[in-house]
């Protein structure tokens, strides 16, 4: 099967990350799916932070050599190799990959392939699992959330935000949502949270009067820096932040501002360890793709989301494969909320 696909080529033994412009459309030959797996014709691709920071070199778990960034999508089974009983030709399906995905078609292990949920198109499907995911794994089984906390959810009109939010408040929990700027403020109200902040100088006197005398119990952490050690500083004795992002590396443009990444790494908190019984506080890191090879967890956990009932994803803009490099950019920007998509074939 003939395919198109998004790549970044190794140059004399190093990679040309590091410049969203080395990414190139390639026409590649599928060969047919292997035992376990299947083909999918993909019809629409969901964008994450990871791509970006993978296609700057940025990125610990990027593969070595010519890969194609990507993690989330949804299409459909174009073959079913031998061995695959759970989804058939013609299936609409989404899924996820450990890279790939910035594909027209691609082949993967049918574990990673899930039924399309009634009613939903392709661009919500590819704007689901990656994110909904990283919320309930960060907010659950780390963050161990309990009825009636008070939690901090940072990017809260991101895609994990947004989720972060509603499984939050599936159990009852008063939530502080941060935000870059106030034109995003408005969908924080539309989506329940108790209360929205524009992070700024200000920010550690913002969230004690959000936070309206509560004990601060959980934090979802993905910006980093100052507004990471404030938080902490707020934090409840017995408290959890959990990391799953550093969103104040990223910036808009071809390639990173190297200088401006030493500053940022220079001046980074350093919170010791010596010290933290003493605070009482925990702090715990994760990135979903180090999970990607436990399927049987992935399946674990989306059946007890599904059981949340959490709506829908909220897509904010839709952009041709053709166009995959200006998606990124805008993406870059920091100025959407919830979900980025490519339509293939639009």
């Amino acid at each position: 099967m003939e395919a198109i696909a998004y790549t970044l080529q190794a140059k004399r033994g190093k990679w040309s990350t590091g410049s969203l412009s080395g990414m190139k459309a390639k026409e590649v030959e599928l060969p047919p799916p292997g035992k376990g797996e299947v083909t999918i014709a993909v019809e629409a691709i969901g964008l994450n932070f990871a791509d970006i920071f993978a296609i700057w070199g940025l990125y610990g778990a990027t593969p070595q050599g010519s890969f194609t960034p990507g993690l989330e999508y949804a299409g459909r089974v174009a073959a079913v190799g031998k061995g695959v009983g759970s989804v058939k030709e013609g299936d609409a399906v989404m899924g996820v990959t450990r890279f790939g995905a910035y594909a027209t078609a691609l082949n993967i292990d049918a574990r990673y392939v899930l039924p399309l949920p009634k009613g939903w198109d392709m661009a919500e499907g590819c704007a689901y699992l990656v994110q909904v995911l990283t919320a309930y794994y960060g907010l659950l089984r780390l963050g161990d959330l309990q009825r009636g906390q008070a939690v901090l959810i940072h990017s809260a009109a991101g895609g994990v935000g947004i989720w972060a939010n509603r499984i939050a408040k599936a159990y009852g929990a008063y939530t502080v949502g941060t935000v870059g700027s106030h034109h995003k403020l408005p969908l924080l109200k539309e989506e329940g949270y108790d209360k929205g902040i524009v992070r700024s100088p200000q920010f550690k006197k913002d969230l004690l009067g959000a936070l309206e005398g509560r004990q601060l119990n959980l934090i979802m952490e993905c910006i980093g820096g100052k507004i990471f050690r404030q938080g902490y500083e707020v934090l409840a004795q017995q408290g959890r932040a959990v990391v799953y992002g550093a969103a104040r590396y990223g910036s808009v443009g071809n390639r990173p501002n190297y200088l401006r990444l030493l500053y940022q790494y220079l001046t980074r908190p350093k919170i010791d360890p010596q010290k933290m019984p003493e605070h009482n506080k925990s702090i715990m890191g994760f990135n979903l793709i180090w999970l990607y090879h436990r399927a049987e967890l992935m399946h674990e956990l989306l059946a007890e989301i599904s059981e949340l009932e959490l709506g829908r994803p909220i897509i904010f803009q839709r952009f041709s494969f053709e166009d995959l490099h200006e998606a990124v950019r805008v993406f870059q920007s920091g100025s959407t909320v919830g979900k980025v998509v490519i339509a293939v074939g639009e």
